[in-house]
């Protein structure tokens, strides 16, 4: 009898680690809210999309609002188009901006919105037209090398004093 209870006691600990796992895998997977209540589509292009990820947040004022639907290039622009679906509930004015931000010095990518002052709100699939694209890492650690290095081929050797000169 013991031994049955044992292996109940097992059986139950192995359940709540799977669920653990589960619940770990749809985290880091984007997928830990599975609300689909009534959204309405809005569309971005931006320069440079970075690392950006289908299903990343949206969000505004560090609320999510939202998801990344899809992202593709725009043949034309050569720039990154994001699909993104707001809630219904949530209506941002016509001239506000969005922006790619990273959660975290080395986190995921996620779309903030800024609302604008306008009184007319977008309308489902209007394309935000104030956008700044991602800041990527790699970029500025090489400009600011390319300054130093350029500051340092610029600075001149001081003058040798002539040999003759009184001190």
């Amino acid at each position: 009898m013991e031994k049955k209870s044992v292996e109940i006691l097992v059986g139950i600990f192995v359940l709540l680690g799977m669920l653990g796992v589960v619940f770990l895998a749809l985290k880091a997977a984007n997928l830990g809210t599975f609300s689909s209540g009534d959204t309405y589509a809005l569309y971005a292009k931006f320069d440079n999309i970075g690392g950006l990820k289908v299903r990343a947040p949206v969000r505004s004022a560090g609320v999510t609002v939202g998801r990344v639907v899809s992202i593709s290039l725009d043949p034309k622009t050569y720039q990154g188009v994001v699909h993104v679906e707001v809630e219904r509930k949530v209506q941002f004015p016509s001239d506000s901006s969005a922006r790619i931000l990273t959660s975290g010095l080395l986190g995921d990518q996620y779309i903030g919105i800024e609302a604008g002052g306008e009184e007319k709100n977008f309308q489902p699939g209007d394309t935000i037209k104030q956008t700044q694209s991602a800041v990527v890492l790699e970029s500025l650690i090489s400009q600011f090398l390319f300054n130093k290095a350029a500051d340092a081929g610029s600075a001149a050797p001081p003058a040798a004093a002539p040999s003759g000169a009184k001190k």
